[in-house]
């Protein structure tokens, strides 16, 4: 007992008592926000190695952005990385972030499926595919369930079978490789279920977009109920995405 209040005192909670308001460190790079101060666009736009930068206005896509800094280190009064995590949507026109904006990213009830908050806003289990990842946003999923951020208080949890599962969370850019056994998972998975994308490269393809060793027709055959920036992704980014897409429509 002596050794775990020791243990305590040094080190304090070992988890977050409330994930939609918890804090994080100053260094971490969540929503952007671009100021309208005037410098060369075009040398901006060419900083970005996956072409997430767009000019006239300046705008970034958060599905494309690997968040690596360049941009703000470059052009610190244009461009200032907040500490928000609260970046996921379900509208994929909600991650561009345009010039002047400085609003939360936030998802559209009304894009909500009814049958999502009729049968998972009480439990969630997931199915993870990684489809080609480099195991970032994988690592960040399986923290989302440890002692720290414990997303399975509220009923969502990974599951190990398709069978098993309500949706699918695909990491990756989707590789020729696995696109068939994706397809194979999700028809595996009993109505109705859902799609969730986590990472950059699972949105965009990231700095793999345009490869010819990607597939990625699997996601031009079904719509997507919720986009989670990142690269690799937060565990609370993830976990307040996933909890207003199962609740919100209710409230």
């Amino acid at each position: 007992m002596l050794e775990s209040l020791k243990i305590m005192i040094n080190q304090g909670k070992q988890f977050i008592p409330d994930v939609t308001k918890a804090k994080v460190p100053g260094i971490f790079r969540g929503r952007p926000v671009i100021t309208t101060v005037s410098v060369n666009e075009h040398k901006l736009a060419e900083l970005c190695p996956t072409d997430a930068i767009s000019t006239s206005p300046v705008s970034i896509d958060l599905g494309k952005c690997t968040f690596c800094g360049e941009c703000a280190f470059a052009y610190p009064d244009k461009i200032k990385f907040t500490t928000d995590y609260k970046i996921a949507t379900n509208n994929r026109q909600k991650l561009i972030i345009a010039e002047g904006v400085d609003e939360p990213v936030k998802l559209d009830p009304e894009r909500i499926r009814k049958e999502i908050s009729d049968y998972f806003s009480g439990s969630l289990k997931l199915r993870q595919v990684c489809a080609g990842g480099d195991n970032s946003c994988e690592l960040e999923l399986n923290a989302c369930g440890n002692v720290n951020f414990d997303m399975g208080r509220f009923g969502i949890e990974f599951v190990a079978s398709p069978r098993h599962a309500d949706g699918i969370v695909i990491t990756g850019p989707i590789t020729e490789n696995m696109a068939d056994p994706l397809q194979i998972c999700y028809d595996a998975i009993p109505d109705p279920k859902i799609i969730i994308l986590a990472g950059t490269d699972a949105i965009s393809g990231g700095i793999f977009a345009g490869s010819p060793a990607l597939n990625r027709g699997f996601l031009d055959k079904y719509s997507i109920d919720l986009y989670v920036p990142g690269n690799p992704i937060h565990p609370l980014t993830f976990i307040n995405g996933v909890l207003e897409l199962i609740k919100k429509r209710k409230r």
